[in-house]
C-alpha cells in the first residue's frame, strides 16, 4: 500500500478559511493576506453543521405546508403553497417555469440536507470511502444549493400574473418565512463544514 500523500497540515502550514493563502499554524493566529483567524480545521464543525441542518430540516416542513403567498385578484384571496404554485403554472401550461421553481425551491433543498448529513455521518464514521467524489459532491452542493432562493417562485408567480392580464397583488403567507430560513441556515450549514475532514482518515492511515 502506498503511503498517504503529504498534507498542509503534515508540514504545520493551515489554508485560511478566507483567501486559502497557506500560512504556518504555529505561531500565526491571523492569516497575513487578508487577517482571518488561522485553524487547522474550523472549529467544531461537524457538531455545528449537524445541528444546523436538523434545524433546517425541522424548518423544511412547515416551509411547505403553510402557504407561502396570497394572491389576491378583485379582492379575492387564493393562498398558495410552494408545491401549490408549481401546480398552478402546471395547469396555466407553463412546465418550464414549474420545472424551475420545483427544483430550485423544492428539491434542492431537500437534496442539500441529505448531502450535508450523509458527509457528516460519514466523517463522524471515519470513513475513507470516495474521498475525491464526497469532496466534489460537497463543492457541488455549495454553489447549486445557492439556488434555492424564493424570488424564483415569486418572479414565476409575477411573470404567470403578466402574461393573464389581471390586476393582482401578492402578500407573503408564513411559508415565506420558513422557507427563507432553510435557505439562510443551509447556506450557513454548508460554510461551516470543513471539507478537509473527509481526508483527515489519510493522515492517520499506516
Amino acid at each position: 500500500m502506498s503511503a498517504p500523500a503529504p498534507t498542509a497540515s503534515s508540514f504545520g502550514l493551515a489554508s485560511c478559511h478566507g483567501c486559502s493563502a497557506l500560512t504556518p499554524a504555529v505561531g500565526h493566529s491571523t492569516c497575513d493576506r487578508c487577517g482571518a483567524a488561522i485553524h487547522l480545521r474550523k472549529p467544531d464543525s461537524l457538531n455545528r453543521t449537524l445541528a444546523l441542518v436538523v434545524t433546517a430540516a425541522l424548518l423544511y416542513v412547515p416551509a411547505n405546508v403553510f402557504p407561502i403567498m396570497t394572491v389576491q385578484k378583485l379582492g379575492r384571496g387564493d393562498p398558495h403553497t410552494i408545491l401549490g404554485g408549481v401546480q398552478a403554472l402546471v395547469e396555466g401550461g407553463m412546465w418550464s417555469l414549474a420545472i424551475l421553481v420545483f427544483f430550485a425551491s423544492v428539491l434542492v433543498p431537500m437534496l442539500k440536507l441529505v448531502v450535508l448529513a450523509g458527509l457528516c455521518i460519514s466523517v463522524a464514521r471515519r470513513s475513507d470511502a470516495r474521498q475525491r467524489d464526497r469532496t466534489t459532491l460537497y463543492r457541488l452542493t455549495e454553489v447549486v444549493g445557492r439556488w434555492s432562493m424564493i424570488d424564483i417562485f415569486m418572479i414565476s408567480i409575477l411573470v404567470a400574473l403578466v402574461k393573464l392580464g389581471v390586476v393582482a397583488t401578492i402578500a407573503p403567507g408564513p411559508g415565506a418565512t420558513f422557507f427563507a430560513a432553510v435557505v439562510i441556515i443551509t447556506i450557513f450549514a454548508a460554510d461551516s463544514f470543513d471539507p478537509r475532514l473527509i481526508w483527515d482518515t489519510e493522515e492517520d492511515s499506516p
